[in-house]
């Protein structure tokens, strides 16, 4: 899905009934899930990171790295089959538990072991999400657990994948067409079969080996070299996926797990499918954002009903497609902006003041929130890249641009915002030259896991909530809470009090309500103007994940 700073409240930081054909010219399928040689490299390669450990230093790689946080490397298979061949480093980063009370000074608190967490993408890190522990909401976790962050395969230092020029990756301004030319399509199409060849060229033959099977692979080997037998882990986003599948390998390495904002876990829906269902829940969200600028008309002035908004949107992308702002930001980049929007609500009264502001005639506040920025490319690349690989390798994909054009080209009649950029991000798996996996039938059985805790926005467009319902079906003994009548993609420890009770109670004594239980939403944003360039917020703004996609 399209790129967006993952800012799920999970740490404050940092995401038709069609027949999809699997893409031709591949090699053969790699064997089934979980299969038996897999399965003995990971347990080889978890007995290997066990007695090594990890040496945890200072992190002079990390950029705003608080003084507490430390980091260091695990050593895992490039190929689980192999568990003695090629080897990469994953970076990891912790801050101890702090054992005190931050309602008690004088109380100390068990420690319980380590948490782990991963905010999604593919393609995002988790370097950062130690240092959530200094937000009100996560005191209270951070004095029980060790909390642990980590860089997953093809992610920044952790053995980083590219798959072309950082530079060109950020070119601006570009085209965002809701209903495009046979021209453009004919373009976007030659750019997803030259991004694909990238990706193989600069990988060579690793490419094969990004995939969610081995992000699962590779969690053990990490739960292993943290000291723990059973892992705590917290996923958002993709990284509910993966944590699932984890869950599904592995039940019996998993002591408590969270799955905040949960991806759909059919194998027909991974991910082609997933994606036409994204891009329908976005226009839903599009219209949320819309009403509340219109109820809000006396401080924005872009209209007092949704179609007035819409309307003030399309005069600003017309006018950029005629005359960039800032000369970087176009139709394409106003979209982008808008479209995190959907993702998160606390942004929106910053888009909404900078559509005004450019419509008004002051352009600064749009381009601070939108111009790609040269100095962060290599990393928007970079997390793109794995993004591409994983979700490529992890599934068939149709071969045939007919099928796409078919599908997106209905769907886009009903939910124009964001169906062919949705395309255009995900078109290079039509043309992927590595071979695909069959993704994992996600399923438990009662008894055989711990109870999972799911977390779930009932308006999430980034992972739409029968997504959530699904993973509640396939994971027996889980609970599913869901928050009502709110769309912010990521609730775990954000602005729902209410959410964040029953992720404490799990946490920090293990308790659940029944198999489902219901928040009520929290508060919209209120209509005031950012506090800064990209709406104020400076410390969770320093921990934001890198690029979600979901």
């Amino acid at each position: 899905m399209r790129a967006a700073a993952l800012y799920t409240a999970a740490g404050s930081l940092l995401l038709t009934t069609l027949a999809a054909a699997p893409a031709g010219g591949t090699p053969g399928a790699p064997a089934a899930p979980g299969a038996a040689a897999e399965l003995r490299g990971t347990a080889v390669a978890a007995a290997r990171a066990r007695a090594a450990g990890i040496d945890f230093r200072a992190c002079s790689a990390e950029p705003d790295a608080p003084a507490a946080l430390r980091c260091g490397t695990v050593e895992v298979p490039l190929d689980y089959a192999h568990p003695y061949g090629t080897q990469i480093e994953l970076t990891v980063s912790r801050v101890r538990a702090t054992q005190k009370d931050p309602y008690n000074s004088k109380r100390k608190v068990p420690r319980q072991g380590v948490l782990v967490y991963n905010p999604g993408g593919p393609g995002a890190s988790g370097m950062l999400f130690p240092a959530a522990g200094a937000l009100p909401e996560w005191k209270r976790i951070a004095a029980a657990y060790d909390l642990v962050g980590y860089a997953p395969r093809g992610v920044g230092r952790s053995a980083p994948l590219s798959c072309e020029e950082p530079k060109r990756f950020v070119e601006a301004p570009t085209e965002a067409p809701a209903h495009p030319s046979e021209a453009f399509k004919r373009r976007q199409i030659a750019r997803a079969k030259a991004y694909a060849s990238g990706c193989a060229r600069r990988a060579g033959g690793k490419l094969r080996y990004y995939t969610s099977l081995n992000n699962a692979r590779d969690l053990d080997v990490l739960r292993a070299a943290l000291g723990e037998d059973r892992l705590t882990f917290m996923g958002a986003s993709y990284g509910t996926y993966f944590g699932a599948v984890y869950a599904t390998l592995f039940p019996s390495h998993v002591r408590r797990m969270v799955l905040d904002s949960a991806v759909d876990p059919d194998p027909a829906q991974i991910w082609y499918r997933d994606n036409l269902d994204q891009s329908a829940a976005f226009e839903s969200r599009w219209a949320d954002f819309r009403e509340w600028i219109a109820r809000h008309d006396d401080v924005y002035r872009l209209g007092d009903t949704s179609e007035k908004v819409r309307q003030s949107y399309e005069k600003a992308r017309a006018r950029l497609a005629v005359r960039p702002a800032g000369g970087k930001v176009g139709p394409g980049q106003l979209q982008n902006a808008f479209l995190m929007a959907g993702y998160y609500d606390d942004f929106w009264p910053g888009r909404a003041q900078a559509l005004s502001a450019y419509l008004k005639g002051d352009a600064k506040p749009l381009v601070r929130l939108a111009a790609p920025s040269a100095r962060t490319a290599a990393e928007a690349e970079n997390g793109n890249a794995v993004y591409t690989a994983v979700e490529c390798n992890d599934a068939p994909w149709p071969a045939d641009w007919a099928v796409w054009d078919r599908d997106n080209t209905r769907l886009a009649r009903v939910a124009p915002f964001e169906t062919w950029d949705n395309v255009w991000m995900n078109l290079p798996c039509a043309y992927w030259p590595a071979p695909r996996q069959r993704p994992l039938d996600v399923r438990t059985s009662p008894g055989e896991l711990a109870p999972v805790l799911i977390l779930a926005a009932e308006r999430d467009a980034a992972t739409p909530y029968p997504g959530a319902l699904e993973m509640n079906r396939r994971l027996a003994d889980s609970v599913l809470v869901t928050e009502r009548d709110a769309g912010t993609h990521g609730i775990g420890g954000g602005a729902n009090k209410c959410v964040n009770a029953y992720l404490d109670a799990y946490l920090l004594e293990g308790r659940l309500p029944v198999r489902r239980a219901a928040c009520a939403p929290h508060p919209e944003p209120k209509p005031a103007p950012p506090a800064g360039p990209a709406g104020g917020r400076a410390l969770k703004d320093r921990l934001k994940g890198k690029a979600d996609r979901r």
